[in-house]
This record gives C-alpha cells, structure tokens and sequence, in this order.
C-alpha cells in the first residue's frame, strides 16, 4: 500500500524536527490545544491541510480519511447512504478533525451505546517520532492484523505518533429517533431510582445524560430542576415501544433533536473541566460529587453524566480573577474513585495531576516510537 504524498510530506517534517532536536506541536482544528497539560514545543506541525475522504465503502460500512478531515464533512458524506460515525465528541464539530478525536479518544453521550473511538477504530497510518511511516489494523472488518497498535496510538495524545490517516466502522442511521426529558430533582434516591430503572429496560438506549439544573437551563430541557434527557432510535414500531416503556419509569416530555447539540457545544473557552468515574452502580455517590463540585463554584457552572458509563463531567467557567487556591480546592472536593482532568490552569497541572508516563513499560514505548521526545512533548506530564 503507497504513502501519499502528504504523509511523505509530514515524514519529512518530522525527520527533520528529530534531526534538530526541535519539538513540535501536532495542531489540526486547534480547537482542542488548552486540553490535557501543556505542549513545550518550538514549532507547530498543521494538519488541517492534510484532509479529505481517501475511501468510503458503503456496503461495508467502512470509511478511511485524512486526519485533518472534519467530523462534519464524514456526517455530511455518509449521511447521503444513511450511515453516519458514531462518535459525537463535546466541541464543534464543524473544526474538531478525525485524527484529533481518535488521537485523544475523545467521545460523547453515543459512548453510551456504540463506543469510545477504540471501538470503532479499525485501523491507523501514523509518523512516527523517528520518521518512519507505520500502518496498524486495516481497512475491512475482518482484517484485525496490527489491532493492538491501533489501540495504543488511540489516546495517546500525538505522542507516539502523527496520525495521518484512520479508517472507522460505521452504523447504520436509525430511520427514527426521539429524546425524552424526564425531570429530575437533587435527591440522590430519585438519581438511583432513575439509574436503576434505566438499567432495568428491555433495551438501551442510543444516549442518557443527566443534567443539574443549570445545565438543563442552558440548552433549553428545563427550568428550575435537573433534568434526564434518554435518546431513542429504532424503527417506528421500536421507538413507540421505548417511549411506553421509558414512560412506565416515570413522566417524560419530549425534546428537539438540537438538545444534543446544545450540551455538544456548551462548554465555554475558559473553564476547568475534570471527569469523576466509578463503577455504574455507584453513579448517585458520583454524581453528588459533581453536584457538590458545582454548589461550592459559581454560576453558570454546571455538572452533566452519564449512568451507563458510571461517569460524571464537571465544568467550572474561569475568569481573570479566579484565584488558582479556590479552584484546587473545589477541584479537590472528597470523591472515592477516578478522576481525569481535560482542562485545568497550568500551575495546577503538576499539583493535582500525576504524568501518565510512570513505569519502565511506558517509557520504553515513547522512546520506541519518538526516541528524540519530539511530538506534543509534556502532553502527558512525562517532565514531572
């Protein structure tokens, strides 16, 4: 299989990078770049350029493009043959680009029933720090040679690799969809009574998210409470079934398609943004956390999960008089389980944040494939 001349021309780019040292940052639709730690970079490599759909297998629901090639020109493409690509990351989707979704393994509330991008990756061309051009996985279903090194550049973060080109599995549109908004107040009995019945469904639904109230405020699915939007999707006589037996759990309203949308793009520039995990059945005492974590901030901060997945998301809006000691305090806030910051201020990144890169294991894969520590160096706090 050819390398196109772009990715010769991005090799080249990182050869000589390595041959200085110089570090460089992997930048597309940069509208990701205060996301994870800080990047020590003398140079930007662009990728936005580097775009475009290279091959779009309907019949086998396959897709393989450019990395620098936007989510909103694949949903416009596959659209066309009713399919679409499963993956609906927070941001605009108009600049949020290919390669950066699987690079940061970046998802939204699809996760909760068709994946993160390792599920639905299938294969990725990649440069590596080095300047060799490596191939994982392929462009077909059953071709699972390379599987693993396809999962390891997913979520690195451009570390081990520019990725260049990825091929994705598709899914089939559902020819109806729906949203309910169920209410929902602050005690955490009625937010385990909703999970438990959630759970307790005869199928899954597409997406569920809880929104406290002022999120539910923001994108219009609800006023003085919180709210439980559940997204449907079958055929007519399957979503008609949903929606009694959702309604069997508690009353439901019915919202615009937009709301998701709305949550999608609501996160402002300038804010700190942590993720609370536990298992699933826990999510109540998760998401009182987050609902603690919002309390002790001001508004319009707000807090939104997902039961399924056990994972609640804070968002704490930042100005030029937020005292650093405030937010780590409140970022703090007592919670039993994981948490994950996407966007925190820098001098708060080596305090609350441990580097990813640990062990011997870790360290011996980042020098493999960048021996010269020149892509997206500090991403992942290997300095600390």
């Amino acid at each position: 299989m050819t390398t196109s001349p772009g990715a010769m021309e991005l090799r080249d780019r990182v050869r000589e990078a390595a041959a200085g040292p110089r570090a460089l940052r992997v930048v597309a639709g940069a509208s990701w770049l205060d996301a994870n730690r800080p990047v020590r970079a003398e140079a930007t490599l662009e990728m936005s350029g580097h775009a475009g759909i290279i091959e779009y297998e309907p019949g086998d629901l396959t897709l393989t493009a450019r990395a620098g090639t936007t989510l909103d020109e694949i949903a416009h493409v596959t659209a066309a043959h009713g399919q679409w690509l499963s993956l609906d990351p927070y941001g605009d989707s108009s600049r949020a680009t290919l390669g950066a979704t699987i690079a940061t393994a970046s998802y939204g509330p699809l996760a909760h029933s068709f994946g993160t991008p390792r599920d639905v990756t299938l294969g990725v061309e990649f440069v590596t720090g080095g300047g060799e051009v490596v191939r994982g996985g392929g462009r077909v279903v059953k071709n699972v040679a390379g599987f693993d090194l396809t999962r390891l550049v997913t979520g690195s973060w451009g570390t081990l690799g520019v990725i260049t080109e990825v091929t994705v599995r598709l899914r089939a549109i559902p020819p109806v969809q729906a949203t309910l908004i169920i209410d929902v107040g602050g005690a955490e009995t009625e937010v385990e009574r909703l999970r438990g019945g959630l759970r307790a469904l005869p199928f899954m639904p597409m997406a569920a998210q809880f929104l406290d109230p002022t999120a539910a405020r923001l994108v219009e699915a609800g006023d003085r409470v919180g709210a439980l939007l559940v997204r449907l999707g079958g055929n007519e006589e399957a979503v008609r079934a949903q929606r009694e037996q959702l309604r069997s759990l508690a009353d439901t309203r019915e919202a615009d398609a937009d709301v998701w949308h709305r949550l999608r793009v609501l996160e402002s520039a300038n804010a700190a943004v942590v993720r609370l995990s536990r298992r699933p059945s826990t999510f109540s005492e998760t998401w009182r956390t987050a609902m603690r974590m919002v309390e002790r901030w001001t508004s319009p901060a707000y807090c939104h999960g997902d039961p399924g997945r056990g994972v609640s998301r804070v968002v704490l809006p930042l100005t030029n008089q937020t005292a650093v000691d405030e937010l780590r305090s409140v970022l703090e806030t007592p919670f039993q389980g994981s948490r994950v910051y996407e966007r925190i201020p820098e001098p708060l990144w080596n305090v609350l944040s441990s580097s990813a890169i640990h062990g011997r294991l870790q360290r011996g894969i980042k020098e493999a494939f960048d021996p010269h520590n020149v892509l997206n160096p500090g991403i992942l706090g290997e300095s600390q």
